[in-house]
């Protein structure tokens, strides 16, 4: 895999510098960023992580059967060792993370090393030479902003299109419009105005009412 691959593969597994919806093989993606050693892609290893741990799709038997090589199967253990120190550290609770904790791979003793690190918001020794533990938490911590954030506006959307859809229910588009612009502030039409009082108004107060509301949410 070249490294244009690599970095549109990397995408999908939510670091920094991508995103894409196009179906790809997560394990053999991460063996290619151990294998990469770019410090950059390895202080995003548990983004990376994390993106398959909750889509369910890690698998840590067929990464290292991707890995050739001694040193790249002992580094790629010793990320998601580091990985697995950094939620502890971080408080984040992940689906599927708990079956890590219980596997044959687990290293309780390299899991400390690296949790104590973060703690002491020293170096992560031994990752490729050594990495920046700093680094690394920002990393993380930028992500999970970032999915906040489209979460948050993902809610609002759906949020949006729920109101637009009630409001469709009980307003023409006119009366919709005019709602609206009362509702804002804005300046009415002597049209405008008269239609409010005429029709609409009736309508807002019947919405207002608090007994209304309540027979309707029993229904």
């Amino acid at each position: 895999m070249n490294k244009s691959q690599l970095l549109k593969n990397v995408k999908a597994l939510g670091y920094p510098m991508f995103e894409t919806e196009e179906s790809i093989d997560v394990n053999l993606t991460l063996a290619e960023v151990v294998k990469s050693s770019d410090r950059r892609l390895l202080e995003g290893f548990p983004v990376m992580l994390a993106n398959s741990l909750e889509k369910g799709l890690f698998d840590f038997e067929k990464v290292q059967s991707h890995l050739e090589k001694t040193e790249e199967k002992n580094l790629f253990h010793k990320l998601v060792m580091m990985s697995l120190a950094l939620y502890d550290y971080l408080e984040v609770e992940l689906s599927f993370a708990d079956k890590l904790y219980k596997s044959d791979f687990f290293n309780s003793q390299l899991f400390h090393v690296y949790l104590s690190q973060f703690k002491e918001e020293g170096d992560l020794e031994d990752i490729n030479g050594i990495m920046s533990s700093e680094r690394v938490v920002n990393s993380f911590k930028n992500y999970f902003k970032r999915a906040e954030i489209d979460l948050k506006e993902t809610a609002e959307m759906q949020e949006e299109f729920e109101l637009e859809y009630a409001m469709s229910q009980i307003f023409s588009k006119k009366q919709k419009e005019i709602f609206l612009k009362k509702l804002k502030g804005e300046k009415l039409t002597k049209t405008e105005r008269e239609y409010y009082s005429r029709s609409i108004k009736k309508k807002v107060l019947a919405l207002a009412n608090p007994d209304l509301h309540k027979l309707a949410s029993k229904l």
